[in-house]
């Protein structure tokens, strides 16, 4: 479990293809500032939005497996060497929860359709499928590449749901958003309460 406030923006140092036997899984090593010391094998680390779990580590990397099935459903399928990655440590019970509960289990891949400077901040619009735009609405969260944000507007179409968020200096500054563009893909994580109300309005009373 995260809350989707970034500590960390990690670096991808390289990328290995498993066996045959475990065809199209993929093998991550990411530099890291964390204490690795403090990291254990077996631990999770929300990986710009993605939960994974800690393989093997050094000094200063920690590496994790991807599944097949992962790298398909997530921008983490557009890695490569040099890619920088968001990432936060699994929540602890005496954290604070400055963002939202976020689990790390993607729901689909968005697309930034534009970045521009609103005021103090810079305003994305994210483009997403037609089938997350129930669970998207104006003042609630959101995450994306495992960051807890605001949406600020919600525009549907016949084919898709488009949305804005604004993201303060700070948030720029701490997250893989400030080299961010128009066309680049992202992990979309809708919010864990929006998913139990949608699923509740599905049943019979």
């Amino acid at each position: 479990m995260f809350t989707g406030i970034i500590t960390d923006i990690g670096t991808v140092r390289f990328m290995k293809a498993h066996s045959v036997e475990a065809q199209g899984d993929m093998r991550l090593s990411i530099t890291s500032a964390y204490d690795m010391t403090d990291v254990d094998i077996g631990a999770s680390i929300c990986c710009s939005g993605v939960c994974l779990t800690v393989v093997d580590k050094g000094t200063d990397w920690f590496a994790v497996d991807v599944s097949a099935e992962t790298l398909s459903k997530s921008a983490l399928g557009h890695c490569k060497t040099g890619t920088r990655i968001n990432l936060e440590r699994a929540l602890k019970v005496s954290d604070e929860l400055g963002g939202h509960i976020v689990s790390g289990h993607v729901d689909c891949i968005g697309e930034i359709t534009s970045v521009t400077q609103d005021g103090g901040s810079q305003r994305f619009v994210i483009r997403a499928p037609k089938f997350i735009a129930g669970f998207i609405a104006p003042k609630g969260s959101i995450c994306i590449n495992g960051t807890s944000l605001t949406v600020n507007t919600v525009a549907d179409s016949a084919d898709a749901c488009s949305f804005g968020v604004n993201i303060i200096p700070h948030t720029l500054a701490w997250t893989t958003f400030s080299a961010a563009e128009a066309g680049d893909s992202v992990n979309l994580e809708i919010d864990t309460l929006a998913r139990y109300v949608a699923r509740l309005r599905e049943m019979p009373l």
